[in-house]
């Protein structure tokens, strides 16, 4: 399940609240790893336990087989009734266990903005109304198992009461003896029906975690993460050269295309910034050349290769990104430069000078092994995004993305930032998001979008003697 969760889309995790992912992990997990093998367990030793009583209560007074099968029947049609509600009632309970976890997480996440804003009552309520919504479903449950017990126990008082009276009918062709075994089994048998029908009745309501389980063993998958015959050069991409051909997406299946009919050809080694209003679909296309959403139409080539012909890690471990939000691991500052103890040493602190971090790390009393907490927390929003600049540096490939990259950093760290792209990336195909136009004013060419299509596509300068859309947004920004 783990594994086909994390082969699942970005789309699945956007609709899958992380509540019902916990749930999913853990009580589902348990109640198939623990509760399922010990119900069954309990099932089986029952079900010998009715059978031995009944073939001695039969063999002592044979006039029971009467009475049998009519309260087995009843047993029976007793037992499916509870089942059909307990069933439900458990999806129900299962169901609205998710929304608890799920705002106990944001609530974790948000705990310096919920006190900031003095709104601990309100979460406290939320989370209460939450666990109560819940329990609706869990007490009618336990209710339903009282309602059984009370008819399991007169069906079996009934076999207790049969079995005295046709003890006593017989009691001229019987010994006292098997008079006493065979009332004393019928005594037992009703305490192992009961356990039958309970746990017959577990098996089938519990079954539910694993359906649950199986729904998520069955979600849909990215593509294949590696080729097996793959024709790729060794060193692809060598140049760098973009082939943009019609390009669009969407999100979802049932959503317009969030862009359409793209059309750029971008040189090896060209800096080129891509510019437009919120929405105009500046992350999507970067989306679309790592297929983290497939295209919907056209293809992107790079070096002449198509690339959604290739498997996913072959062309995501050979594009580098800096994203908006910068993302780190618990674990040591080492680990989050280079996951696989691919470089030296001396590689990694002098990306980390290239990066303007050595002094920062220097000062560390455990350096490069300095423990980074969840998401980074212990690091500033600037810090974590120098980090990742770090990273990009120490893989070095020939394209490299920038998703407003510098969004979160002051102008100096920006313009920091920026001289340590252009000179070390300076042979590399640079591709930039940017909020700030100062910043790309020295590319070699800005795309502009627009509403999901490619609005303008020229040198800065072009575009500004055009007086179009970028002219408008370089004199919102004071620029001309």
């Amino acid at each position: 399940m783990l594994y086909n969760v994390l082969r699942s889309p970005m789309s699945f995790f956007e609709r899958t609240p992380s509540g019902n992912l916990v749930n999913r992990f853990a009580k589902e997990m348990d109640t198939i790893d623990s509760v399922i093998p010990s119900i069954i367990k309990m099932f089986m030793g029952s079900m010998f336990n009715v059978l031995g009583s009944c073939a001695v209560i039969l063999i002592a007074t044979p006039l029971v087989a009467i009475i049998i099968p009519p309260l087995g029947l009843l047993y029976f049609f007793v037992q499916r009734f509870y089942v059909a509600s307990s069933r439900q009632l458990k999806r129900l309970e299962s169901v609205s266990r998710s929304p608890v976890y799920t705002h106990f997480n944001e609530t974790l996440l948000g705990t310096s903005v919920i006190r900031a804003f003095g709104e601990q009552q309100r979460f406290i309520r939320e989370s209460d109304n939450r666990v109560d919504h819940n329990q609706k479903a869990y007490f009618p449950s336990i209710v339903a198992n009282r309602w059984l017990a009370v008819r399991l126990e007169f069906v079996g008082n009934c076999i207790v009461t049969f079995a005295a009276l046709f003890a006593v009918m017989a009691r001229d062709s019987l010994s006292p003896g098997i008079m006493g075994l065979s009332i004393s089994y019928a005594l037992q048998v009703t305490t192992s029906l009961n356990w039958l029908v309970r746990m017959s009745s577990e098996v089938e309501t519990n079954i539910v975690a694993v359906e649950r389980v199986k729904e998520y063993g069955d979600t849909e998958k990215e593509a294949e993460w590696s080729l097996e015959h793959s024709t790729l050069p060794a060193g692809w991409p060598t140049n760098g050269h973009i082939e943009i051909r019609n390009f669009g997406l969407r999100y979802r299946e049932d959503l317009e295309l969030a862009i359409r009919d793209i059309l750029v050809t971008i040189e090896g080694g060209e800096k080129v910034g891509i510019v437009g209003r919120t929405g105009a679909g500046k992350s999507s296309l970067t989306l679309g050349l790592f297929r983290i959403i497939e295209a919907a139409q056209g293809d992107i080539r790079i070096d002449g290769v198509n690339i959604s012909e290739l498997g996913l890690h072959e062309l995501r471990s050979r594009i580098t990104i800096i994203p908006q939000d910068p993302v780190l691991f618990s674990g040591s500052l080492r680990m989050n430069l280079d996951p696989f103890d691919g470089y030296t040493d001396e590689e990694v602190w002098r990306a980390l000078e290239l990066a303007h971090l050595k002094n920062f790390v220097s000062g560390l009393p455990d350096k490069l092994n300095h423990e980074c907490s969840e998401g980074g927390e212990n690091l500033s929003l600037g810090q974590r995004q120098l980090v990742c600049l770090a990273r990009a540096l120490l893989r070095k490939t020939k394209i490299l993305v920038l998703d407003e990259a510098t969004a979160a950093v002051d102008l100096e760290t920006d313009n920091l930032i920026q001289s340590t792209i252009r000179t070390q990336f300076e042979d590399c195909t640079v591709l930039t998001i940017a909020h700030r136009l100062n910043t790309i004013m020295d590319y070699t060419r800005v795309l502009v979008l627009d509403k999901g299509q490619m609005a303008e596509f020229d040198s800065p300068s072009n575009l500004i003697a055009k007086k179009g859309i970028f002219y408008k947004m370089a004199k919102d920004s004071g620029l001309v």
